[in-house]
């Protein structure tokens, strides 16, 4: 007994230091965001009667617009996996130049509505392979429609559409979705022909 003495006093010690008074404090993890598993880009053509045709994901739906102003021409894209849609409107023009105008000043306003919840809206404007011109608006911050758009051929056609999500999630935290329905819109207007 007297030979373990000195093992058994050396584990005393080492227990009673090992367990040290102070306490220890747990925080728990910051919230994380849900993983987001992004299928490749895939395209199909507008099938239907539509003054307008353009290519659009395979992993979406074209839906009607049901909204009681919606017009007799307007969509919804719908991406179902994401709870996010791009909505089209469509407005002829029949060469009136005041309605052109119009059209045009209504799809500034509508982005400008943005304003109060935006950090920033940066303007860009692009040429398509159809000769089309297109504004695209990028919204950023937490809005529910980080991009929008229009273009028109100036005498018979416009076309306005925007990115939407009907969520109330953080757009850092929709991010991936954000970037992956952008790339699908430039798609839509790159093959965007007018009927």
């Amino acid at each position: 007994m007297l030979r373990r003495f000195p093992q058994i006093l050396i584990a005393f010690v080492i227990v009673f230091f090992s367990c040290g008074k102070e306490e220890q404090s747990y925080i728990p993890k910051p919230k994380g965001y849900n993983r987001i598993v992004l299928p490749a880009h895939r395209y199909q053509k507008l099938a239907g009667i539509y003054p307008y045709s353009f290519e659009f994901s395979n992993y979406a739906e074209v839906v009607p617009d049901t909204f009681a102003t919606a017009g007799k021409d307007w969509i919804f894209i719908n991406y179902p996996a994401f709870n996010a849609n791009i909505q089209i409107t469509y407005k002829p023009i029949n060469h009136d130049a005041a309605k052109l105008k119009d059209y045009i000043n209504d799809s500034y306003k509508l982005t400008v509505k943005h304003q109060i919840r935006a950090s920033s809206i940066q303007e860009q404007r692009i040429l398509t392979p159809a000769g089309l011109t297109a504004m695209i608006f990028k919204i950023e911050g937490d809005v529910p429609s980080p991009y929008q758009f229009y273009t028109t051929d100036s005498t018979i056609h416009f076309l306005r559409g925007a990115i939407y999500f009907p969520t109330a999630s953080k757009n850092d935290s929709l991010a991936p979705v954000i970037d992956y329905l952008q790339k699908d819109m430039v798609r839509l207007l790159t093959t965007l022909q007018w009927r």
